[in-house]
């Protein structure tokens, strides 16, 4: 991935609106598991990966992750790894299958597989996370797995996809044109 000045500004001027997305906006969407929080914080980073690919994608994924991690998250460690997990998995699949089919098909291919992706991958992280960091039984968290955790990740991913499809090509043009 090479980093010229307007790459670079350019990301952290999208790792810098998903912070301010993060914070502004946020409610929880299921109601049984209410510090499952929707934020759009991934727009700004699945439009870094459509517009320079998936590595730059992941990487205002783990800058992101890392400043929610450090000021504005109980969750510390844990928290990062599970955002670096759930967006890092979905802008970079989105990046990768989008760089290889640059259509308006292409980005509905790229964003459905992100969300179906991101959805599958958070079903071991949670498995995994949840019993040994937040003191959960692991058959609690298998029995939410079901009727909440892939549900919430669709959600998510869903939203955002369906947000960064409305924006995408008006923040790309002004990308562009810069």
């Amino acid at each position: 991935m090479k980093l010229g000045v307007k790459k670079m500004v350019t990301m952290a001027i999208l790792a810098a609106l998903s912070i301010v997305l993060m914070v502004l906006i946020k409610f929880p969407i299921i109601p049984a598991a209410p510090y499952l929080i929707y934020e759009p914080a991934d727009v700004p980073i699945l439009i870094g990966a459509f517009l320079f690919g998936p590595l730059a994608g992941l990487a205002v994924t783990v800058v992101v992750s890392g400043i929610q991690a450090m000021a504005f998250s109980a969750d510390g460690w844990v928290g990062f790894v599970m955002h670096v997990m759930a967006t890092g998995t979905f802008v970079t699949t989105a990046g990768l299958i989008y760089r290889k089919c640059h259509s308006r098909k292409g980005a509905i291919a790229a964003l459905a597989a992100g969300t179906l992706a991101m959805a599958a991958v958070m079903v071991p992280v949670n498995l995994i996370i949840q019993p040994r960091f937040y003191h959960m039984s692991y058959d609690f968290v298998k029995g939410m797995i079901l009727p909440v955790i892939i549900p919430f990740n669709l959600i998510k991913a869903g939203l955002n996809s369906i947000i960064t499809m409305i924006v995408y090509k008006s923040i790309s043009r002004v990308v562009h044109k810069a």
